[in-house]
């Protein structure tokens, strides 16, 4: 019997290269018939390792689930941007690979990121999400996020809806 290790950290500069193979999966599975082919392309391209490895050594706050040697997933997170909205942080960005997805690994993800965020007195948090992207919107429900803004985003000739969901501390 073998034990496999899972475990949350921060991202370090030689996860660059894992990362962006991680973002490339988790994007093309999430987006797939949502993004248009040509432009999810583009958004895909444009945060190879180099992207990531900046990101990394500027000191973005990016958390990685790791599964045994595997980076199965991350969170991208800091500061609200949306300065209209009252809650003091965001996650930019959470995905896992498909094979690690529903078995758990987002909610834990997902509480990392916002106890890392409560630490630094970034207690209440907002989380966008594309309307038509069922898995994120059904996962972020299911965390107890409450729909408490609308927008709207072009991804080349379409117009998507996207709901921002709201946690107070």
């Amino acid at each position: 019997m073998s034990t496999v290790l899972i475990e949350i950290r921060r991202a370090k500069g030689n996860d660059a290269a894992a990362v962006a193979e991680c973002h490339d999966e988790a994007w093309r599975t999430a987006y797939q018939g949502i993004i248009p082919g040509t432009e999810l392309e583009k958004l895909i391209s444009r945060r190879g390792p180099a992207w990531w490895d900046s990101a990394i050594r500027k000191g973005s706050r990016i958390a990685l689930l790791q599964f045994g040697d595997k980076i199965a997933g991350y969170a991208n997170y800091g500061r609200n941007r949306a300065r209209s909205l009252y809650y003091d942080g965001e996650i930019y960005e959470l995905y896992l690979r498909p094979e690690f997805q529903g078995l758990g690994f987002g909610r834990r993800l997902f509480t990392a990121a916002r106890r890392d965020l409560a630490q630094s007195a970034l207690r209440s948090l907002i989380v966008w999400a594309l309307s038509e992207n069922e898995n994120a919107v059904e996962f972020y429900r299911a965390l107890g996020g409450k729909a408490v803004a609308r927008s709207s985003e072009k991804f080349g000739t379409r117009v998507l809806d996207k709901v921002a969901f709201g946690w107070q501390s």
